[in-house]
């Protein structure tokens, strides 16, 4: 071996050639952090690794929340031969060499074989079904991950064998605890005495996403490799890592109830602009696009109302679309959605009537069903009066009689106000003139 041989091998073997992420893999249930819902004592994932009954699973999240390395714990744990191929270069052939291993696991080493595919969704469907009946007779353990639904993803048939556990992107305390860890038992770290100055633009940047997490601080300790210990790692040098400014937000703090409180009103007083704009300055700073689509299916009961009955269903078509597809496309759908809210006719008719009834019931909490508008299923109970005297209203012409449901001191009481705006006055006419005389739909304002 000449000097230049053992130069390159000493460089290879330099722990800073591994990527952070990888050299702080945490390799046992006790390092891995997060995911408790899942994982924690007492989960179904957990008792059955504990007692030594796995059963095929799909781990589905967005990158960086542990699948992986969750995978690998669980071969760790349950003593397990771990194959893992990856769905974009693997083909039937891999799959068929896998189960031939794992069937000799089996017969002469009574050993499991836990099979690991990265990117199942991109698996085809010949390839799905070639798992299938190894995956039933407990030849193999299967443990998929993937970025996308399964159930759109995966055949049926091979997502009925398997338990699927969806990972959900880590908090801010997860990503605090995973650096920290980092800190202490990475040798590079320890002895550059690295310290995080700026945890919330930390957070930022990493999204939820360890990895990110990681990379940023890695990136960060180079940029500053020929400083002497203790490195600070401080929000401007985060930026300069991010290649761009990081607005101020804390989603636990002040700008996170201010950003949201301005984008709602906007939309509330119908100004599409400040809408978006305000929403914008969210999505830039890191605020979770599910958050903001949540807010706007609220919004469409509580300022729009039947004023705009389709207001409702795009909204709650908003918060699927924006799980299903992540940012950054799921942007352009809440745009979408926002704007089309803002320019929609307003009405919090809704929300005054379920306030006004709710009001009512702490009042009064002991009022009774009516005898007639209740079902007399028994004879014992038409005996009592149950249902008598009710009038079924499709056996009236426009299918509809003035029969009073409400309790009989109440029987004239309005909580629903419809207004004049957008689809609403419809409604309120139509009430007028069905309840014409009995009731009075307009109010002293509305008047």
């Amino acid at each position: 071996m000449d000097l230049f041989s053992q130069h390159t091998k000493d460089k290879e073997s330099s722990p800073e050639r591994i990527p952070l992420a990888e050299r702080c893999r945490p390799t046992s249930l006790d390092e891995f952090v997060g995911h408790e819902e899942i994982i924690g004592p007492g989960t179904l994932l957990y008792e059955s690794l504990r007692q030594n009954r796995l059963q095929s699973i799909i781990l589905w999240g967005p990158p960086g929340v542990g699948k992986t390395t969750l995978a690998r714990i669980i071969a760790r744990e349950a003593e397990a031969d771990f194959i893992t191929i990856s769905a974009v270069t693997a083909g039937v052939a891999d799959i068929r060499k896998t189960i031939d291993r794992a069937r000799k696991n089996l017969t002469y080493y009574q050993k499991s074989t836990i099979l690991f595919i990265d990117e199942i969704h991109r698996f085809n469907k010949a390839q799905q079904d070639a798992l299938l009946h190894v995956v039933e007779d407990g030849t193999l353990i299967l443990i998929g991950a993937t970025t996308e639904n399964p159930s759109f993803e995966v055949i049926a048939p091979l997502l009925s064998r398997c338990q699927v556990y969806q990972l959900k992107p880590l908090t801010d305390e997860h990503i605090q605890r995973i650096v920290e860890q980092a800190l202490k038992k990475d040798e590079v770290l320890r002895e550059k005495q690295v310290k995080i100055d700026d945890w919330e633009t930390l957070y930022t940047l990493a999204d939820g996403d360890a990895r990110r997490a990681l990379n940023a601080v890695e990136k960060a300790v180079a940029l500053l490799a020929n400083e002497p210990p203790p490195l600070h790692i401080t929000k401007s040098l985060l930026e300069k890592v991010a290649q761009q400014k990081i607005p101020v937000y804390d989603k636990k703090g002040d700008f996170h109830y201010d950003y949201i409180s301005a984008f709602i009103k906007s939309i509330r007083g119908s100004d599409p602009d400040a809408a978006i704009y305000w929403m914008a300055r969210m999505l830039e700073a890191g605020e979770d696009p599910r958050f903001i689509a949540r807010r706007m299916v609220i919004l469409a009961s509580e300022d729009i109302g039947n004023a705009d009955p389709q207001a409702l269903p795009l909204a709650v078509s908003c918060f699927t679309a924006v799980t299903y597809i992540g940012m950054p496309e799921c942007q352009i759908v809440l745009s979408q959605t926002a704007a089309y809210l803002a320019a929609a006719p307003k009405s919090n008719a809704a929300y005054l009537a379920i306030q006004s009834a709710l009001e009512d019931v702490k009042n009064q909490p002991n009022v009774v069903v009516p005898l007639k508008l209740r079902n007399a299923p028994t004879g014992l109970m038409k005996k009592f009066g149950y249902g008598k005297n009710y009038h079924y209203a499709h056996n009236y012409e426009g299918h509809f009689v003035k029969e009073s449901y409400l309790p009989d001191d109440m029987k004239n009481k309005i909580y629903y106000h419809p207004t004049e705006m957008g689809n609403e006055k419809q409604i309120r006419e139509r009430l007028e003139k069905l309840w014409e005389g009995i009731k009075q739909y307009r109010d002293d304002k509305q008047k």
